[in-house]
């Protein structure tokens, strides 16, 4: 099982996606609109335009896995700054639980 151990990497992908989007096209998305590696020991996370639902895509030895979480009514906290944001695995637990983490 993947574990979201502390020094893992979140990049969390600010622009909104579309959910029928699976692991194919998100790892297209996470290699051509982000510049990064797919395929790296990180966790790449995306959300719909409405923000009540996240998709997280994360890639362990070998092969890919995909999370969902849909919010029931509240909405997840979505950064306005850069187009790629950096988050801790703390961070991403409170992006998780719908805690404020951008001013």
């Amino acid at each position: 099982m993947f574990r979201f151990n502390e020094g893992l990497k979140v990049y969390l992908h600010r622009e909104p996606v579309d959910f029928r989007m699976e692991i194919n096209g998100l790892s297209i998305l996470v290699e051509q609109a982000m510049s990064l590696n797919p395929m790296a020991s990180v966790l790449y996370v995306f959300g719909t335009r409405g923000r009540d639902r996240i998709k997280i895509l994360g890639w362990q030895s070998n092969g890919f896995w995909l999370m969902l979480k849909r919010l029931g009514s509240d909405r997840f906290v979505w950064p306005n700054e850069a187009e790629v944001v950096t988050l801790s695995v703390k961070q991403l637990h409170w992006l998780i639980e719908g805690i404020l983490i951008w001013p």
